[in-house]
């Protein structure tokens, strides 16, 4: 996919689950420094806006509401990311503004989120190097997250039926996915051990499941 078709999408996309203030500040707030960001850096780094939010609405210490450029949001961790422009507009910050964009950082350490920042000539002149940032940051905080709770191909098919069913039984998943019920058998064993899965019934040999609703299984599905 193109990144002007991609970028429409997902623009789109957020459109839709918006209103009022939260709508038009995605309007009027997400322009060409932005898009400049997720053509030139996010789209040749990662080739598509999963788990990237636009114009995300945050909440001060003092009860306003503030407005990052993006969130990049992948549990558990929250990571701003923020375009820095200069030109007239930043050069006439007053001392009020600029001691209030240094707290409102501020704030958002304080609440455990990540902030990372580009300044709009890196983007427009140095992209690859904002690319390597990001690429950075990914292996700094995703990667052990990502492969302690990596699941095979059939562990995340299996796991998606259980969602759907009260309850599981290894032949009917082994008939569903085609495969063997030995290898059904297998697979739901590897998913009780990793605690996302309980047997229901059987001593010796377990006739059903049903999913651990004490597991957040959203960090196992993205």
């Amino acid at each position: 996919m193109a990144f002007r078709e991609a970028y429409e999408a997902f623009m789109s996309k957020h459109r839709k689950g918006r209103s009022g203030e939260d709508l038009r500040r995605l309007d009027e707030g997400h322009g060409h420094a932005e898009r400049l960001f997720l053509e030139q850096v996010w789209w040749p780094g990662f080739g598509q806006f999963d788990d990237l939010i636009p114009e995300y609405q945050v909440t001060d210490f003092k009860g306003g509401s503030r407005f990052l450029d993006f969130a990049w949001v992948r549990s558990p961790y929250r990571i701003c990311i923020e375009i820095d422009g200069y030109g007239p507009h930043q050069r006439d910050v007053s001392r009020w503004q600029y001691a209030d964009q240094i707290q409102r950082q501020n704030d958002l350490v304080l609440d455990d989120w990540i902030v990372i920042r580009f300044s709009y000539d890196d983007v427009k002149d140095r992209p690859r190097l904002c690319e390597r940032t990001l690429q950075q940051v990914q292996g700094k905080w995703f990667e052990g997250y990502d492969q302690k709770y990596r699941l095979a191909d059939l562990e995340r098919f299996i796991l998606h039926i259980a969602i759907q069913q009260e309850e599981l039984v290894p032949g009917k998943v082994a008939e569903e996915l085609g495969i063997s019920e030995r290898t059904a058998r297998k697979w739901l064993k590897s998913l009780v051990t990793k605690g996302l899965l309980v047997p229901l019934s059987g001593n010796h040999r377990v006739r059903r499941y049903k999913v651990n609703k004490d597991e957040r299984l959203s960090k196992y599905l993205r």
